[in-house]
């Protein structure tokens, strides 16, 4: 469906996410943008600006560069998925999440992998005072996520190369140097021998996570859970047995979803 050219602005317009919709705009067909030039652009302050590019950040549609440049998010490039048999996995997946957040006292969550992206598409939030807040909707560039790592190690080189190394890979802006990717394949070689995968800040500063893989009825990866925790305490949660915790989660949840015979679709 195409916008029509001819329409108008409804009725009771909310500004502010008038305001927003307009700095996208801009970022999807500017590529970077500076605070004050969006500001005097979009007709507001600076410091709204501000305040709606923060938002636009949090939910993956924005990035900051270090000169202060404001530059497409992960999630402005995203394409629908057009998956339908989510909501089968997240019925599934959801109690055992809860469990493992109060066991834990972290916020869980479901992710997706779409090309070199993945997608949270369900959070189950810890209810303490420091903690990682809810990122449904948050797409996030797999191969710094733990989720992302984790179904990335599962992956066989040629559709790693095919992802980071191809002339597609250029297009999307995701491709790798030979040395990056050299590094990107040690990475994915540690996640192999330890079972699972790691984030130390690498999607969002002060963020750490341990994500692993969740398999079908056949035994195809398919999507990840990982538990996110303020950095800090990344490492006091590993030496704590926390890791375990996460593969008796995956365990539960494999066992439900072969008992219903749930096969991803990429598989039949």
């Amino acid at each position: 469906m195409y916008a029509d050219p001819d329409r108008q602005p409804p009725t009771y317009a909310v500004a502010s996410v008038d305001t927003s919709l307009r700095l996208l705009e801009m970022l999807r067909d500017g590529g970077s943008l500076r605070l004050k030039d969006a500001a005097a652009e979009v007709g507001v302050a600076a410091s709204t600006a501000h305040r709606l590019f923060a938002m636009l950040i949090y939910h993956g549609f924005a990035m900051q560069d270090e000169n202060r440049l404001y530059w497409p998010g992960p999630s402005l490039g995203a394409v629908a998925a057009g998956i339908t048999w989510t909501n089968q996995v997240r019925d599934a997946v959801e109690p055992h999440l809860e469990t493992l957040v109060r066991r834990t006292g972290e916020t869980a969550n479901l992710m997706i992998r779409v090309g070199a992206n993945v997608r949270i598409i369900m959070t189950v939030e810890s209810s303490n005072v420091l903690r990682v807040t809810d990122r449904r909707g948050v797409v996030l560039p797999a191969r710094h996520a733990s989720g992302g790592k984790a179904l990335f190690a599962e992956l066989s080189l040629v559709a790693l190369k095919r992802l980071y190394l191809s002339s597609m890979a250029e297009v999307s802006g995701d491709a790798l140097d030979p040395i990056e990717f050299g590094e990107f394949l040690r990475e994915l070689d540690q996640c192999r021998l330890k079972g699972y995968a790691s984030n130390t800040g690498a999607t969002e500063e002060g963020v750490g996570a341990i994500g692993v893989t969740l398999h079908d009825a056949e035994g195809n990866a398919f999507s990840a859970i990982s538990l996110a925790t303020p950095l800090r305490k990344l490492r006091g949660l590993i030496q704590q047995g926390t890791v375990r915790e996460i593969m008796s989660a995956r365990s539960a949840i494999e066992a439900d979803l072969t008992s219903a015979g749930f096969t991803h679709p990429s598989s039949t």
